[in-house]
This record gives C-alpha cells, structure tokens and sequence, in this order.
C-alpha cells in the first residue's frame, strides 16, 4: 500500500506533526469536491491477495528487509520504505491469524487489523478483526457531512472520537487527514 498523502502540507519548517492551512497539491481533488469520505480506522493495515494474508512493513533508512519483503512505496522525505511480509505462523503473528479465521476466503485489497491487542485498542473492539478499507457498508461506508477546508475540519474533528477521514476518489486516489494533525487527542 502506498503512503496516502495528506490533505494539507505538513509544517516542515515548525511542529512536523501538525499540518498547515495550504492545500497539498497530490490532494486538490479533495478541495474540488471530488471523492467520498471514510472513516480512518486506527489499527495495522494488512492486505489479502490470492486468500494469502500480508502484514504492513515499514523500514527506516539501513534496516534490512525482512525475509518475503515486498517493496510498495518509499518516503523520500523520511527515507523510509514501507512494504508487504507475509503472515506466518510465529507468534509474532497470532492476531492476524486470529481475525482471518472469520472466513474461508478475503477478497484481494487491504484491511485494517483492529482489536484488544492492537495500538492499545482506540476502536474499543472485543474481538481481533479486519475491516476492509474503503467499504461500502460498516465503520468505513461513507460519511456525507465531512468539511473540505482546514477550520471546517478542525472543528468537524473536534469531540468525536476517531483517528481521522480518507477521502476516496473513482479513480482509486486516496487522502487523509487525522485528528491529530490539528493537535488534537481521540479523546477531546
């Protein structure tokens, strides 16, 4: 899966965590009122292909690549590289392995993993699962009252508890923005 870019330029000369007013370019389709929203699940991503399940890798600059990587994207502002492993057997991978017991076979595309053992769980799930990005129905369908300009979505974002919004355009482009971009916490 590729980095998804940001909405709004990041303030690399200040709080590299926070965003600007200024528009990013790769995103100006969102500002055109192109695309849907979707709710950003906050959990790993993973990915099926062929009903084989992948887990998210991403390498800061001089890690070596694990065994079965499989280079998606690379960063060049961070240096870092972000690619696919294949979910094993180690235990290392058990709440992956868990969540896919749900079915026999997944569709090709990406996932987030979601549940009490992961990121400290802020989706608040009881069980280890894996919610489709994009989807038409469910916690990722999409979300009509989402503002496009930077002081709409600050206050949009403000007292709900959720990671963020992708927006998704037909073409299959995608952009986001998190809460915290703004400095704000999941739990203002």
């Amino acid at each position: 899966m590729k980095k998804i870019p940001t909405i709004f330029a990041r303030d690399w000369n200040g709080d590299r965590s926070r965003v600007t007013n200024n528009i990013n370019p790769a995103a100006q389709w969102v500002f055109d009122g192109e695309g849907v929203a979707t709710r950003k699940i906050d959990g790993t991503c993973c990915m099926f292909r062929a009903n084989r399940m992948f887990k998210r890798r991403e390498l800061k600059p001089g890690q070596q690549e694990p065994l079965g990587f499989e280079i998606a994207d690379h960063d060049d502002e961070t240096g870092k590289i972000v690619g696919w492993v294949p979910v094993g057997d180690g235990p290392e991978d058990k709440w992956h392995r868990e969540a896919r017991t749900g079915a026999d076979t997944w569709p090709d595309g990406t996932y987030e993993l979601i549940g009490p053992n992961i990121q400290g769980n802020p989706e608040h799930s009881k069980f280890h699962v894996v919610i489709r990005h994009g989807g038409r129905l469910g916690p990722t369908r999409p979300i009509d009252s989402v503002p496009r300009t930077f002081d709409g979505l600050r206050e949009w974002f403000a007292g709900k508890d959720m990671e963020g919004i992708v927006f998704h355009h037909p073409d299959g482009r995608m952009a986001k923005i998190k809460k915290r971009d703004f400095g704000l916490k999941r739990s203002d």
